[in-house]
């Protein structure tokens, strides 16, 4: 049986006599001597009795009391009645959307946040600056109403604009969400799907650190605030980062959380105590917790109760109570809140049932938001989180405020609008409702001075998004001569060549301190621990101890002013870390060049949906799928063979995605890359997969840079050049283009098969050109037709076209509809991984030397150019069963 929320008191006067001791205590020695004594008291419970559930909680009223709470500094009275026009804007914009184009939106979040906003940007949101970078604010996706309305009222957005909300296609237009990959010059962050935000806040916070700590920026005080839903806080993503937070006191980081009560659908904790929940969660991660549950008119209520059941039955009442409670009205919370009580009832005698329907709760009174912002932003060596309680579509009455059914409100019907712009004594006349106009102050009015005013006082806009910075020298080509000579006899990996490649870079006198290694938790395995005793791991603690290898050459060093990002096994953190380091040049005015290596398996799989964030953000870096393909990495099995990471990246139109095989590819790759992310400064980023595989890399043939580049180069040709002998056009990238190879020589040795080998780095680039290509043409019906590069480059060469990856077929086939006149085969690895060697994987997935060279054959026998009892010899000679189950079936 499950004890009840409240313990009743069964000795009143033993619980006075107890808290009178403690009070004695603390005006005798000070608060820090009464709580060690509470300290010791728990700590003998304990070694006594064992452990209990401890509290971790406090009681369910403001954590900062009346007495402690600091004056207003603004003028209440225009305040309230700018965040009654930026209301009534967000509202209406989505009104009006609705009825011009019925494409709808989001009315009831931002009317329980808008409070919470204001305060904020009246107060405490410092803009960017000449001498300030600015703080940074990320907004909940479905506010997104409100930031408009007060971006009309400010006269960055005009009525032309605020009617094409969610109209982005083909006119000048708001995206429905905060999106800076739409919205270039206004939104900072991605922030709407849900749990994102709060993961990649505290690691902005982390990496605004992180640069400090190197030298790279000044410490300026600047803040992370991170703005969410109590609903939202369900999400993994939403708690995955606080312990991060707290164990390195980041004081720059603020979580908002905006506590309604109210999920889409129903309540987040019908049946308990989210803001205890929440509380408990963050004070046991360290954070600062300050909870503003109550507006000013409760104050008078609980100073009156001598009887302590006011606070009680605060506590009794679940998160379903107080939601029906703000549904109904004045009689009804007075016959079902305080009616429970007689004691509570006189109470509230000498209240109307209106005067009680106006007790707000804490997130709708900006007096105590700002006592709660003002503690946030003077707390030092932890982060703070503000539980702010508030009621979901806030003033929009019976059309939806506190009802299950607000979340898919996007109409009101004339009365409710009506109620609403009464409710908040807007200057609307009856004439004017039909229309629904946008409202802001009148030019040199009181009103616009006023908040004019308080954004000069407080720096630039917010939101806003910079992004002019300078270009920086990326150094040519030839830096990494020694990859391009190729490695003779001697086998080396990839990912190896990576790591030269990046050890290069870091001694750029340059660029050298703006690399940003980041890994997960695998640095030895990708061979980079050469780097810890030459960079060091961060940490802002620096090394407390002794490492357990510090007689080694490479140790395990960590330093304040360390430059890896050693995250944990924790993919998630590390690509947040990556997207911080990525949108460095905007949100810092310091260009970062981030490398996040992780084995491939565990990134856009895991963590797909930070990906698309990346993309949304204009995130600029390079990831590393290392150990990539599902046949290299020998003996580890299903849960580590990635055979799909490259169909993952295709669908992020900013990720330029490459399998290369050889050091002199990578080279060229990560070279050109770097040019057009750092000074060209587009907007993309690179996924290139690395291997761990072992094998001699060849010198760079003369004129291929080109080709690398745009996905497609011919490595091996075959200099025949009779007409009549059969010919194959194989293509191969990453892990199998050595088996591509290989199958080539034995076509050509065994069966007089003359093939041409292609080096395909990029079959996602290749599709690309293709189907730009194909779209141009389609446009432009009469001018001269644009030929798919991979067209142009299989012109005059004859034979079937054979593609083999160590990933799916689906792969391969991204080019097949650009190579139409010929036959077309892709083989892939299809199915789920195994464990085993290299060559039994890629013979169980059939893409092996020998079934490259059965493809080729059947296809060359489809032709006509070879017998059919060639292919059936062929399976014979190689040892193949013609039953053998499908991969891809199993």
């Amino acid at each position: 049986m499950n004890p009840p929320l409240v313990q009743p008191d069964i000795d009143p006067a033993e619980t006075r006599e107890w808290l009178e001791a403690f009070e004695a205590v603390t005006n005798a020695d000070g608060r820090t001597r009464a709580h060690y004594l509470i300290d010791q008291l728990s700590d003998f419970d304990v070694h006594r009795h064992g452990d209990l559930h401890g509290r971790v909680t406090t009681s369910y009223v403001n954590t900062i009391a009346r007495a402690r709470q600091p004056d207003y500094p603004g003028n209440l009275a225009i305040e309230q009645r700018l965040n009654a026009y930026i209301r009534w804007n967000a509202m209406v914009m989505v009104l009006r959307a609705g009825k011009h184009s019925n494409v709808g939106g989001h009315i009831a979040t931002y009317q329980s946040a808008a409070v919470l906003y204001d305060v904020g940007f009246d107060h405490f949101f410092r803009g960017r600056t000449d001498k300030f970078d600015g703080d940074m604010v990320y907004i909940q996706g479905h506010s997104a109403p409100g930031i408009y309305g007060r971006a009309f009222v400010e006269g960055r957005l005009s009525e032309e604009v605020m009617d094409n909300f969610r109209r982005e296609s083909a006119t000048a237009g708001l995206s429905s969400y905060p999106h800076p990959r739409l919205m270039p010059d206004f939104w900072q962050f991605p922030t709407v799907s849900m749990g994102l935000g709060p993961l990649t806040a505290a690691y902005q916070a982390r990496y605004m650190r992180y640069l400090e700590y190197r030298g790279l920026k000044e410490h300026q005080g600047r803040k992370v605030w991170a703005f969410l839903g109590d609903g939202e806080m369900d999400q993994p993503e939403s708690l995955a980062a606080i312990s991060v937070a707290g164990r390195e006191r980041l004081d720059n980081l603020i979580f908002v959380v905006n506590c309604n009560l109210q999920r889409l659908d129903g309540p987040v904790r019908g049946n308990s105590k989210v803001m205890q929940e929440l509380e408990g969660t963050f004070h046991a991660a360290g954070w600062n917790v300050i909870k503003v549950i109550w507006g000013s008119g409760w104050d008078r209520l609980l100073e009156k109760d001598t009887s302590g059941l006011l606070r009680q039955r605060m506590m009794e009442c679940v998160d379903g109570d107080y939601q029906t409670f703000k549904s109904q009205n004045g009689a009804y919370v007075r016959e079902h809140f305080f009616g429970k009580y007689p004691e509570l009832l006189a109470l509230v005698a000498d209240m109307s049932d209106e005067d009680i329907w106006k007790l707000t709760r804490g997130g709708h009174d900006p007096e105590k938001v700002h006592a709660a912002y003002a503690q946030a932003v003077a707390t030092q060596g932890r982060p703070t989180v503000i539980l702010a309680k508030t009621v979901k579509g806030f003033g929009m009455g019976e059309a939806g405020e506190g009802q299950n059914i607000n979340h898919q409100l996007k109409k009101m019907s004339a009365d409710a609008v009506r109620a609403f712009r009464d409710r908040f004594a807007l200057p609307v006349s009856d004439a004017q409702l039909d229309d629904m106009p946008y409202l802001r102050p009148e030019p040199g009015s009181e009103e616009a001075r006023y908040f004019a005013a308080r954004r000069a006082a407080l720096g630039g806009q917010l939101p806003s998004r910079h992004h002019n910075v300078p270009a920086l020298p990326i150094p040519s080509l030839s830096s990494f001569d020694g990859l391009l000579k190729g490695s003779g006899e001697r086998g080396q990996s990839t990912t190896m060549a990576f790591v030269r490649i990046l050890s290069t870079l870091l001694k750029d006198p340059n660029l050298g301190k703006l690399v940003i290694p980041i890994v997960p938790d695998e640095s030895r395995t990708f061979g980079m621990e050469g780097l810890f005793r030459q960079i060091g791991i961060h940490s802002y603690l620096g090394q407390l101890y002794t490492p357990q290898d510090a007689g080694q050459l490479s140790y395990y060093k960590e330093a304040k002013d360390g430059q890896i990002l050693q995250e944990g096994i924790n993919e998630s953190g590390a690509i947040s870390s990556w997207i911080a380091a990525g949108t460095s040049y905007s949100n810092h005015g310091l260009t970062t060049i981030p490398f996040y290596i992780f084995y491939s398996m565990f990134g856009l799989q895991r963590v797909g949906d930070l990906a698309w964030a990346a993309a949304d953000a204009r995130t600029r870096g390079f990831l590393l799928g290392a150990t990539s393909g599902r046949t290299t990495l020998m003996g580890e099995g299903l849960q580590h063979d990635d055979g799909h990471s490259h169909v993952l990246s295709s669908v992020i139109p900013s990720c330029i995605s490459y399998d290369p095989t050889f050091a002199y590819e990578l080279a060229v790759i990560v070279q050109d890359g770097m040019r057009r992310m750092f000074a060209e400064q587009e907007d993309i980023y690179y996924y290139i997969t690395i291997l761990n595989e072992n094998y001699p890399h060849p010198a760079m043939p003369e004129g291929v840079e080109a080709g690398i580049l745009k996905g497609l180069y011919l490595l091996r040709e075959d200099s025949t050049t009779s007409k009549e002998a059969p010919r194959v056009q194989l293509m191969g990238s990453g892990a199998i283009l050595n088996e591509v190879l290989a199958a080539a020589e034995l076509l050509k040795k065994d069966y007089a098969i003359h093939c041409d080998v292609w080096s395909a780095t990029s079959l996602t680039e290749v599709r690309r050109d293709g189907l730009a290509a194909e779209r141009w043409n389609m446009l432009h019906p009469e001018a001269e037709p644009r030929v798919p590069y991979v067209q142009t480059c299989l012109a005059g060469r004859r034979g079937p076209v054979v593609v083999a990856t160590d990933y799916m077929k689906i792969v391969g086939d991204q080019i097949r509809p650009f190579v139409p006149d010929r036959r077309f085969v892709a083989l892939g690895t299809d199915g789920f991984g195994r464990s085993d060697t290299r060559a039994a994987l890629r013979t169980f997935f059939e893409v092996d030397r020998h079934f490259i060279a059965l493809a080729a054959l059947k296809a060359l026998a489809d032709d006509g150019q070879v017998p059919r009892s060639r292919v059936s010899d062929a399976i014979l000679a190689f040892g193949i069963d013609p039953e053998k189950t499908d991969p891809a079936a199993v």
